[in-house]
């Protein structure tokens, strides 16, 4: 069994995320930039099921810059086998489509047969690129399943949506997506960190995936038209008691329609 995690490096949601408001893209050096959580879910899917199939490979998948390596080595560390870096300046700012293709074009090359992605990322959160590589593949998608169950052929995935529960199942190979209810990642041991360092990651260019043509170089990338700054936060206003504290505060809820 082969299992290949897509993963994604993001701004860290702690931070104070901010757009670039030249090219109205995010500025991905603002802050600290981390391993989307609920990637690491769908690492954690994987994982178990190997830890009961030891010869289960799990592989990870990112598209990004160079920076996204550290996702990569940070995934190796927790316990993945390998690792695939697509990465090629002519897909900075590529569209959901640019972006699915590419990486159904990176997965039909290394092969599989099961990918594993979280159900939407933090920083775009359209939700589209697992379900656009499963087009592309051409095989079944079982998206935002919470509870996983692999076998030789088949995985089944428990999802949860308005109040009901159901199981769905789809025949391997497949691409199924894991929500935030998933269990935690584990943490990588001290000897993870040291052998994640060593296991080896392939790196793939737009030549190397054979999928754009040198002319079509940018093409499909987001384009922002216009941009604007957040308007900075207007200070608070301090209501000191002085018996009439009370009615203050009703009016100014009333007059911000919070009550």
């Amino acid at each position: 069994m082969k299992i290949i995690v897509l993963i994604k490096l993001v701004p860290d949601t702690a931070d104070d995320r901010k757009l670039d408001l030249a090219t109205g893209l995010i500025e991905r050096n603002a802050g600290e930039n981390v391993v989307d959580e609920v990637n690491e879910r769908a690492l954690e899917v994987a994982l178990r099921f190997k830890d009961f199939d030891k010869g289960t490979e799990v592989v990870v998948l990112s598209l990004g810059p160079h920076e996204a390596s550290q996702a990569l080595r940070r995934a190796l560390s927790i316990g993945a086998d390998s690792a695939v870096h697509v990465c090629d300046d002519a897909l900075a700012g590529a569209d959901a489509v640019r972006t699915s293709m590419a990486l159904a074009a990176a997965l039909s090359k290394t092969g599989f047969d099961l990918v594993i992605a979280g159900n939407e990322s933090t920083d775009g959160r359209t939700g589209a690129v697992p379900a656009m590589v499963a087009e592309y593949l051409e095989i079944p998608l079982l998206g935002s399943v919470e509870a996983v169950e692999i076998s030789e052929n088949i995985v089944r995935g428990q999802r949860h949506a308005d109040g009901v529960d159901s199981w769905v199942h789809a025949k391997l190979p497949a691409v199924i997506t894991i929500t935030e209810r998933s269990a935690e990642v584990r943490f990588p041991s001290f000897k993870g960190i040291l052998t994640g360092k060593r296991k080896p990651v392939t790196s793939l260019s737009l030549a190397d995936l054979g999928v754009i043509k040198a002319d079509q170089a940018g093409v499909g990338r987001c384009v922002v038209l216009s941009t604007t700054a957040r308007p900075e936060r207007a200070a608070g206003r301090k209501i000191v008691d002085e018996g009439t504290a009370a009615a203050e505060l009703a009016d100014f809820l009333i007059a911000g329609r919070l009550v």
